[in-house]
């Protein structure tokens, strides 16, 4: 039997949590103290910045804990989710008394930069183990300082990384604005903690916050007239959100410019403005290098980065395609770093000071699905709740290279994912006119794999699409210069050609016969049916969408 807290039952945090600062145990550091407690627990990079190694380089996702009413608590919580509730009382006790105890800094940053929305966000971290002192300087990276006034919404998170190991969690109070990390010292948990409390926090005032970059794009139109776009890139970790956040696609023909906006979370409001949260973006940092990414590698190397379970040799040297420790090392890098492509602002202006807005889902998936998919509302709304792609090693490890899907490529939606996917088909709706959306494949074709004893053995490897070729794309939808035609599988429409791309290359037919790629194909469209059915609140529309 379930034993989630009633509401009556719902334990009170939030106030001794907002207390923490008056403690005697409890430092405010200011930005400078900040980086010499951080500092002697990191390594000198031949750039001039710090690298720390954790002892935990994932989120600990599934030892997530959502405590609250039922309108925020997880449905088909796991044994282990459940033991963790079970043992809620006694696990908060131990920890209030443990704070009083050790050694805490704490550090105040603000969430945003309008008095629309802009949180107060306060990290409590212990320093019993002394290294943990970089989880606030690399944190403190990532929001803006804090700013007194505006609205009095106030998140806190606590991270206690001396926890048990074997009772590692976190815990989740999204009605409170508190979390807790107990057993990590990865410093995602904190940045995605956060966002996480404040997305909750916004869709209370009818926002919808996303896990998407954005970007302002001014193009030049096949008609002559430069047009300005906003975009929205939707993906999940390890799809080239970022990549292509920050990517110029070769947008330099006169007048031709791209702005970058936030990497992230946005919170999107129904007249197509977008509220930023974020001066510092944490990026992956695997595979990164000068040619195919060099806005991102700019700002990767620079002495005000703070880097995070990267390879780096005894003499200072970074290698990022060096996988030893983990394939999901990161950076926090400035905005300010991508220049001369970082907005002035981190908002987005709604649609009516705007020509449009480009909305990007980003999948990768190896086998049979078009690199370029231009989509109608109702299957933009489907492909919203798809979302689409394979496991990376920053959500579970073990898992890698898996086929996942995560309703608006968002692990961090606290409450029912139906009322998300309604948001986004009626914003949709509302702006037939300036609001296009595609899918776009960073995966490529032609994958074989095959389910063995020892697990699956990939047969024939997937012939992927590059950085360039994908960008090729980007800049085609931005200038409105492909001619859509139907695609027999999926019923979509694709790109007849782009410029730059050989796009006969990623005929499924080349890899396949007939009857392999209809057993794909089918394949695909039950499992996307299947989940789309799940959602018993979604507008019937989007559930009959053409997949």
């Amino acid at each position: 039997m379930s034993k989630e807290p009633t509401q009556a039952q719902i334990p009170k945090v939030k106030d001794d949590i907002a207390h923490l600062k008056d403690l005697p145990n409890t430092i405010h550091p200011g930005d400078d103290e900040l980086r010499r407690l951080a500092e002697p627990y990191g390594q000198r990079t031949e750039f001039g910045n710090y690298n720390f190694i954790t002892s935990v380089r994932n989120r600990s996702a599934s030892l997530t804990v959502y405590v609250g009413s039922e309108r925020v608590q997880q449905p088909n919580l796991t044994a282990k989710q459940r033991h963790i509730l079970n043992r809620l009382d006694d696990t908060l006790r131990r920890i209030h008394e443990h704070l009083r105890r050790c050694p805490l800094v704490r550090i105040e940053r603000t969430m945003g930069n309008t008095d629309a929305f802009r949180p107060h966000c306060a990290l409590s971290v212990s320093v019993a183990a002394r290294h943990a002192a970089y989880l606030p300087y690399m944190w403190g990276q990532t929001l803006l300082p804090y700013r007194p006034g505006g609205e009095a919404l106030e998140f806190h998170l606590v991270y206690v990384p001396e926890w048990p190991e074997n009772e590692r969690q976190i815990l989740v109070f999204p009605e409170q604005g508190v979390t807790f990390v107990l057993g990590s010292d990865y410093m995602g948990e904190a940045k995605k903690g956060f966002l996480r409390m404040a997305m909750w926090e916004a869709k209370q005032r009818d926002m919808l916050g996303v896990h998407a970059g954005s970007k302002i794009v001014v193009a030049r139109h096949p008609d002559g007239r430069l047009l300005r776009y906003s975009m929205l890139l939707f993906g999940l970790s390890a799809t080239g959100k970022t990549t292509h956040a920050c990517h110029d696609h070769g947008l330099c023909a006169p007048g031709e410019t791209i702005e970058v906006v936030q990497d992230d979370v946005v919170f999107l409001r129904k007249d197509g403005s977008a509220l930023g949260t974020e001066r510092g973006f944490y990026l992956k940092t695997d595979g990164l290098e000068p040619i195919q990414q060099p806005l991102l590698y700019q700002a990767a190397t620079a002495p005000d980065t703070v880097l995070e379970n990267v390879t780096v040799d005894y003499e200072g040297r970074v290698n990022f395609s060096d996988e030893t420790l983990t394939s999901n090392g990161r950076g926090v890098v400035q905005m300010a770093r991508l220049a001369p492509s970082a907005a002035a602002d981190i908002n987005i202006p709604p649609l009516d000071e705007l020509d449009g807005m480009i909305i990007i889902f980003i999948t990768r998936r190896n086998t049979v699905l078009p690199m370029a998919s231009k989509l109608g509302p109702e299957e933009a709304a489907a492909a919203f709740m798809l979302g689409e792609s394979v496991e990376s090693s920053a959500g579970d490890p073990r898992r890698a290279g898996e086929s996942v899907r995560v309703v608006g490529t968002n692990p961090f939606i606290v409450g029912d994912e139906a009322d998300e996917g309604n948001w986004f088909y009626d914003f949709v709706m509302r702006h037939p006119e300036k609001v296009e959306c595609y899918l776009i494949n960073t995966g490529g074709v032609g994958e074989l794999r095959e389910k063995t004893e020892e697990g699956t053995v990939v047969r024939r490897p997937v012939s992927r699409i590059a950085i360039a070729e994908t960008s090729a794309i980007f800049r085609a939808i931005c200038r409105h210069s492909p001619e859509w035609v139907p695609e027999p599988h999926f019923g979509a429409l694709v790109p007849n050609e782009v410029e730059g791309v050989d796009m006969s290359r990623f005929d499924p037919r080349k890899y396949y016969n007939q009857a392999d790629i209809a057993e794909y194909v089918r394949r695909l469209k039950e499992e996307r049916v299947q989940h789309l059915q799940a959602f018993e609140r979604l507008d019937r529309k989007v559930l009959a969408a053409r997949l």
